[in-house]
């Protein structure tokens, strides 16, 4: 740098001079009075600068002999950062990224708190919660990815019937057995299995009844003769729809890490189960005690409203739902548990001369357990006026605690419910009457959207990374 364009420059905080400033070709004078407004910017404390070497601290570079300093940022962002200058106010519009204007008003050594009020509220909310505000566009995403590999992995089963004996009759026994509603047989043997899975329930239920008890010679229970046919029926339908699914199943191997047949299976197996204990019981007396296993097995069969999982789509979704909201739910367990340690204390601390029912804390976590989930049996209630109050925060505390995570939950319940129809969509339009002969009609475009759009997120999140994460990463390079 010369020694007129460092004086020109030093002078520069007493003289209306302008500079130039090119950013990534965008190029603009700027008077040295605008800048010095905000002196602790990057282009205000570049009129501080009295050596090329400081210049270059603060920009990519510099052209002494035009006194242009040059920007490698985004061109499109700097009307911002100008108008930010001229008016001391920051305005975001709605199109842009918050994360990506965050980081360029970082580099130009801009504060957040300049931006406007009429676009603060809408800044820092898309900021902290960005994935709530585009929910409907990331879940059609990811629709498409996650429909896309179940009906490749759908299509790859169907296929590895092609080399074996019988393949095509045992494809078609596949498709009606494990995808209800894809032919007339298929619909048939659903309805079926509902009939035989409600019976089963609505038997056992009547069972439990003072009318339908039989009480044999010793004074042991005993099942009504009309229920137990009903009951060795059903458990003969089940263990022939499981029979015939593995045996129609393209991969033996993997056909019980599918959820739907480990439910088939814990269906029938607290009746085997409990026969072999009967057995065993009537040849050794000594063994009597094994009778209780057998009574809680016989409770077990409840379970079995769970095979209408196969047959419905929105127990599907809900298992789908359960699976991936676990960080939600865990959300709310916390915040239940959080509220009933606190309202159980405090309520424990006011009544326990006055009240028995809640004159220990685990009896006080009872009732603050009932209180947050708004049950409200009324067996526990506070007698003074500071346990009502108390009662009362709790109740409304317990309101807000299992609302706050429900949208969260009912968003995911929707995407997977959306994605669960398409999938079964798929599945039932597809034809394997002579074997495979087209791959599924998928959209491929989205597909490769999708996975550019996710590759392009995991590096932005690495360019995020801190400074001391960066000078550790280069000096292992």
């Amino acid at each position: 740098m010369t020694g007129q364009s460092l004086k020109a420059l030093s002078e520069a905080n007493f003289e209306d001079n302008e500079i130039s400033i090119n950013v990534g070709g965008f190029k603009k004078k700027m008077r040295s009075n605008t800048l010095l407004r905000f002196p602790e910017t990057r282009l205000g404390k570049l009129l501080s600068c009295h050596s090329k070497e400081s210049i270059l601290e603060l920009c990519d570079d510099y052209d002494d002999t035009k006194n242009e300093f040059y920007f490698d940022r985004n061109p499109e962002l700097f009307p911002y950062v100008l108008h930010f200058y001229n008016t001391g106010k920051l305005h975001v519009m709605g199109e842009l990224c918050v994360f990506s204007f965050s980081q360029e008003i970082e580099y130009w050594g801009i504060n957040e708190f300049f931006i406007d009020s009429c676009c603060s509220y809408s800044y820092h909310g898309r900021k902290m919660e960005p994935d709530q505000e585009k929910w409907e566009e990331q879940s059609d995403q990811e629709s498409t990815t996650s429909s896309f590999d179940e009906i490749l992995a759908f299509y790859n089963d169907a296929s590895k019937f092609d080399k074996q004996p019988f393949g095509n009759i045992r494809r078609q026994l596949w498709l009606a057995l494990d995808n209800p509603g894809y032919s007339v047989l298929s619909r048939i043997f659903s309805v079926l299995s509902i009939v035989v899975v409600l019976g089963s329930i609505v038997t056992m239920c009547l069972n439990s009844l003072p009318d339908f008890q039989i009480v044999d010679s010793n004074g042991n229970p005993e099942e009504d003769p009309r229920f137990e046919i009903v009951e060795h029926f059903g458990i003969a339908w089940f263990t022939f729809e499981l029979v015939a699914r593995f045996a129609v199943a393209p991969d033996f191997l993997k056909f019980f890490k599918h959820a739907l047949n480990l439910i088939d299976l814990m269906s029938i197996l607290p009746f085997y189960i409990t026969l072999i204990v009967n057995l065993v019981v009537e040849s050794s007396p000594t063994l009597a005690n094994l009778g209780r296993v057998a009574q809680v097995l016989r409770l077990m069969r409840i379970f079995r409203i769970l095979k209408l999982a196969r047959h419905s789509t929105g127990l599907r979704s809900l298992g789908a739902t359960l699976k991936y909201s676990y960080r939600e739910v865990g959300l709310l367990l916390l915040y239940l548990s959080v509220g009933i340690s606190i309202f159980s204390v405090v309520a424990y601390t006011i009544e326990k001369e006055e009240n028995e029912g809640l004159a220990t804390i685990p009896a006080c976590w009872w009732w603050a357990t009932v209180s947050m989930t708004t049950v409200g049996y009324g067996d526990v209630v506070p007698g003074t006026t500071a346990g009502k109050l108390t009662a009362s925060a709790c109740i409304l505390a317990g309101i807000l605690v299992v609302v706050l995570p429900i949208t969260l939950i009912f968003n995911k319940f929707s995407h997977f419910y959306r994605r669960q129809k398409q999938l079964e969509s798929a599945m039932r339009s597809c034809d394997f009457g002579d074997g495979m002969k087209e791959v599924p009609s998928v959209n491929l475009r989205d597909y490769y959207a999708y996975k550019v759009k996710s590759l392009m997120a995991s590096l932005t999140n690495m360019s995020r990374s801190s400074p001391s994460e960066l000078s550790l990463n280069d000096s292992l390079h």
